[in-house]
């Protein structure tokens, strides 16, 4: 009888190869990348735990409003959007740092500014409202919150590009 012994095939060797540089891949990814800059701190969000007095609910229609009175015309309060807006535009160019100091407008359409260490800090509209002359607020008036109104644009609308998203 004849008996037929099987023979180990062995893989070619450019296979081989290309198989050991497969398993070494990821052990020499995981080694260090070279000297890499330190990214700077994450943002601040200072609004965290802040309450917001809101006299009516958001599923509650609002009456509407027919025009300004007179005291609204000496002074309108921005909230919201508008708000934030105001105050941007005045702190945009200030010279000084941290809260009194230059404020910026990120892609995602927040306010911020700078602490002396370089961390950026969301600034919130102030729950009360800002009140500003009629002539002042006039090119606010297409925002959310001038004179307490519920609809128009954000602050994404114009926020440039160019800035960082944090």
């Amino acid at each position: 009888m004849m008996t037929i012994s099987p023979k180990r095939k062995r893989a070619p060797l450019p296979v081989a190869i290309f198989l050991s540089a497969l398993l070494t891949v990821p052990i020499l990814s995981g080694c260090g990348g070279g000297s890499q800059t330190a990214a700077p701190p994450p943002p601040v969000n200072d609004t965290v735990g802040r309450n917001v007095n809101n006299p009516a609910p958001a599923n509650q229609p609002q009456e509407a409003k027919k025009g300004l009175s007179t005291g609204q015309k000496i002074g309108i309060t921005l909230v919201g959007a508008a708000a934030l807006y105001y105050l941007y535009n005045q702190r945009k160019n200030a010279k000084a740092e941290g809260a009194q100091g230059k404020y910026y407008l990120s892609k995602n359409g927040r306010v911020y500014y700078r602490d002396a260490e370089g961390r950026p800090h969301w600034v919130s509209p102030p729950s009360e409202g800002i009140r500003v002359s009629e002539s002042e607020a006039q090119q606010y008036r297409d925002f959310q919150g001038y004179n307490g109104r519920q609809t128009g644009r954000t602050l994404t609308d114009i926020a440039p590009q160019e800035a960082p998203a944090f």
